[in-house]
Formats: structure tokens, sequence, C-alpha cells
């Protein structure tokens, strides 16, 4: 799971607890204006295939992490429950998207869309 912030014009997103390990990463920054969409989307995280994995770790029905490569885009996952997934999309960064879980759906998609209304 994640933890997403907005501070100082970025999105902040922090890997939380042992998925640092699984996904090979602790932290992205991304600035505001590279978002440019988010969704709460479960269907996008369902499923066993989710592209080539490279660095990461998947184990079918319990996580998947890390990075991905799927029709051509390059995707960073951190999932556990498909059903608290968000989708962001981003343009100008290493990854085009990103499918992480979040512990409230809703309101991580409240958070991007109130900041990029009001920016």
């Amino acid at each position: 799971m994640v933890d997403l912030a907005v501070a100082d014009g970025k999105l902040h997103v922090n890997v939380l607890g042992a998925d640092k390990l699984w996904a090979l990463k602790g932290s992205l920054e991304i600035p505001l204006e590279h978002v440019t969409a988010i969704r709460a989307d479960p269907a996008a995280a369902k499923g066993w295939y989710h592209g080539l994995r490279f660095p990461g770790t998947n184990l079918p029905g319990v996580i998947t992490a890390g990075t991905y490569y799927h029709d051509g885009q390059k995707v960073f996952w951190d999932v556990h429950r498909p059903e608290n997934a968000v989708v962001i999309g981003l343009s100008d960064e290493s990854y085009d998207r990103l499918i992480v879980e979040v512990a409230d759906p809703e309101a991580a998609v409240a958070l991007i869309q109130n900041v990029s209304s009001n920016g």
C-alpha cells in the first residue's frame, strides 16, 4: 500500500512497510503538472497478467509490486487488494502509469482532483 500526499507542487507517493522490499522502491515524487489523470479502478488491478516484471514481485492473489512493462508502457505497481486500487496517469515521467493501493481510493482521487482544479 502507498500513502499519497501533495506538497510543494508535487505528488509524493510513499510506499509503506514491507512493500518497499517487494516493490524495490520507497517513494516517488512527481510534479503535479505531470499527473494527467487519477481514478479509482479495481478492475485495472485484477487479473493475473500485469506485464513483464522488471524488477518487482508478483504472487497472484497476494501482491503485485514493482516495475512492469505492458503494451509499451512502464507501470509502477503496489497492490494487495484490487478494490483499493487507483490508477494515476503520468506524462513526461519515467513511468507512464502508477497502479497503487491506497487506504481510501475516493479520498485519493479527491486529493489530486482538488489540487489540480485549484492549481
